[in-house]
């Protein structure tokens, strides 16, 4: 059978303050006591908080501690055994362990496991509190025209989230009531857990389930949000959409997202943009394209040509004679604002000569006279 020591030499009884016909509760209180105090996120000593937490787990155990008493160490026995809950988990902070059935163990823990046993799951509480309670992002799509991008638009959208509860505004507890510390976690909002593996007990530290990872509690829940301090409702946001954004963009507005738990920071809101295509012109980066039709005339004698812009307005094109179908002029500055804000892209103007399909009698005379001239 594999066997591996647990403790050598170790008076675990000096550690904890304790005599050795002390109660289970009386171990229990020692426990809270010097875990409040060494916590290393309440500025105690690591180390010390281990060799506390080992203590603990031997002499809250029944039969380790009877061990102990007899030979002066312990010896694990394979996966599982007393001292394990029905998932393989203890818990070690707010709850003694309790007697249960061997349990198996699942290697598929052993990286989690191994990553908390030698970091030991501190250093992270104040983050772990604030990542909790901190409220979700939220990502929505608008759709806009290419009109709208050429000077910017304002947008207003309604969005199903959580927000700041109006009764206790965001605290969680009924008006006239306060906040207390979690019992269970003592305000660190994190507990251990103790797992057994096959090299032995592994202690990690998790979320208390009691607080959420909080560390507080409202005395008297609110009653309408029930203690969350936010609730589901409809918002209306407005945002303003820049000039110059292009299709697949995101736009990030702060603090616009789901609130967060009892006055925690609330997420933030993505916009992503999709530009819808336009009947007249294409768009390629900040510029845009164009094709404008012309009368065969106006290829072989040249001429003007208007050309419309984006915005409504238009422009002459001056045309040379001899102007082939299917030419390309650039108009400067009538493109896209770029997104920097300076400048413009250009206006690409793409001439088709158009045949008509019909003719009168007197323009199929004049083109016979034209083709008797070699043209």
């Amino acid at each position: 059978m594999f066997r591996v020591p647990c403790s050598m030499n170790k008076d675990y009884y000096k550690i904890l303050g304790i005599s050795r016909n002390a109660s289970s509760e009386e171990i229990k209180k020692a426990y809270y006591k010097l875990a409040h105090k060494y916590h290393p996120d309440k500025g105690g000593d690591k180390e010390k908080m281990k060799e506390i937490n080992e203590a603990f787990q031997i002499l809250s155990d029944k039969d380790k501690k009877n061990q102990y008493d007899k030979f002066g160490q312990v010896f694990e026995g394979s996966p599982g055994g007393a001292g394990a809950g029905q998932d393989g988990f203890n818990w070690a902070w707010g709850n003694s362990p309790q007697e249960g059935p061997d349990v198996g163990f699942d290697i598929g823990d052993l990286g989690e496991l191994f990553e908390d046993f030698f970091g030991f799951g501190f250093g992270g509480t104040e983050g772990r509190k604030r990542n909790v309670r901190k409220g979700g992002d939220i990502k929505i799509d608008i759709e806009v025209s290419l009109d709208d991008i050429l000077e910017g638009v304002a947008k207003e959208f309604t969005v199903y989230k959580m927000v700041q509860c109006p009764r206790c505004q965001g605290i969680g507890a009924e008006p006239g009531t306060s906040i207390e510390e979690c019992f269970s976690c003592r305000g660190t909002g994190q507990v251990q857990q103790i797992k057994r593996t096959p090299f032995g007990s592994v202690t990690r530290w998790t979320v208390c389930p009691e607080c959420g990872g909080e560390g507080r509690k409202p005395k008297k829940p609110c009653n309408v949000c029930k203690g969350e301090g936010r609730i589901k409702k409809e918002e209306k946001i407005k945002i303003f959409i820049p000039a110059g954004v292009d299709s697949g963009q995101v736009i990030k507005i702060t603090g616009k997202g789901e609130a967060g738990k009892r006055g925690a920071r609330a997420g933030d809101l993505y916009v992503q943009i999709f530009v819808k295509k336009h009947p007249l012109f294409s768009r390629k980066g900040d510029d845009l394209y164009i094709s404008v039709p012309i009368s065969i005339s106006q290829a072989v004698l040249g001429g003007e040509a208007e050309v419309p812009t984006l915005g409504g307005n238009k422009v002459l094109l001056k045309i040379v004679g001899g102007t082939e179908s299917g030419k390309v002029f650039r108009v400067r500055g009538k493109g896209i604002p770029h997104f920097s804000g300076y400048g413009k892209g250009n206006l690409y103007v793409k001439l088709n000569v158009k045949i008509p399909k019909k003719l009168t009698k007197e323009q199929k005379e004049l083109l016979k006279k034209l083709e008797e001239e070699g043209m």
